[in-house]
């Protein structure tokens, strides 16, 4: 039996899934491709697992992995301070965002149920197949992204980051060296001190240099936050990036109390 652990991985293919398996083997993990279909019964009992993959995939396999979930809380990015996002946001339904007859940004609270993007009215919205009104959803202002930074947290410090979008178009580079770099840890640092109890000891954190229309000013802003164990790390170190990820979706045995709450299965670590 592997001291180190195994790495547990969905199906589906993904880059960040290699370079995260690639690490984990680097520090002497297992690392284990689950089946499309029939769960991770063979690994049942098997200690020191972690995840990596979809929250959907996920439903089917953590039980059997024994694996906590920590996310954000869905009201999350609604209930932080004007000053750290610079734009208005409210938590809202699917149906509600259906009938809007202005422009918005709408998007899924964590999970990737529908693209998050501006959408000119609600009209968009009422094709998406499968989704209940009652779907929650953020409604916020329009704003443009100069810049977008993805930081991968733990225990309130940023482990390592890149940057991943330039107005809107995917231009991912490492935030190590980066001309933004200073701003942006500063930033970072600054929120988390203020802000960081809010969130999991491992979590994605994304923000970025905003500009409001017809303002003619810029300034940073959280963007989101992100489920760690579900994030492509773009540009950012991957060995760093698999400390936050082992962290957010490991063994329930090893899940710190201040962390109850931000568990997906959270009626399940506290019967064990």
């Amino acid at each position: 039996m592997n001291r180190n652990g195994f790495l547990a991985c969905a199906s589906q293919y993904s880059t960040t899934g290699e370079l995260l398996s690639a690490a984990a083997r680097r520090r002497g993990m297992d690392v284990e491709v689950l089946p499309a279909r029939g769960g991770a019964r063979a690994w049942r009992g098997r200690p020191g697992g972690h995840y990596f993959g979809g929250p959907l995939f996920a439903t089917g396999v953590v039980d059997d992995l024994e694996v906590s979930l920590l996310e954000p809380e869905d009201d999350w990015l609604t209930s932080l301070p004007y000053e750290w996002v610079l734009r208005n946001i409210q938590s809202s339904t699917l149906g509600e965002a259906r009938r809007l007859s202005r422009p918005a940004f709408v998007k899924p609270p964590t999970d990737k149920s529908f693209p998050a993007a501006v959408y000119a009215d609600g009209v968009r919205l009422r094709a998406e197949p499968g989704l209940p009104s009652d779907t929650p959803v953020q409604i916020s202002d329009v704003v443009t992204w100069v810049r977008e930074f993805r930081l991968f947290v733990l225990d309130g410090e940023c482990r390592t980051g890149s940057q991943y979008a330039v107005f809107g178009h995917l231009d991912s580079a490492p935030l190590q060296g980066h001309p933004d770099e200073g701003a942006v840890r500063e930033f970072a640092g600054a929120f988390l001190s203020a802000q960081g109890s809010t969130l999991p000891s491992a979590v994605v954190l994304d923000v970025g240099l905003s500009a409001a229309p017809g303002s003619g000013t810029e300034d940073w802003a959280v963007i989101e936050a992100n489920l760690a164990w579900f994030a492509n790390c773009y540009a950012a170190d991957p060995d760093r990036a698999l400390d936050v990820v082992l962290r957010a979706a490991g063994p329930r045995t090893r899940m710190a109390e201040a962390d109850l709450r931000f568990c997906r299965h959270l009626n399940d670590v506290r019967a064990g």
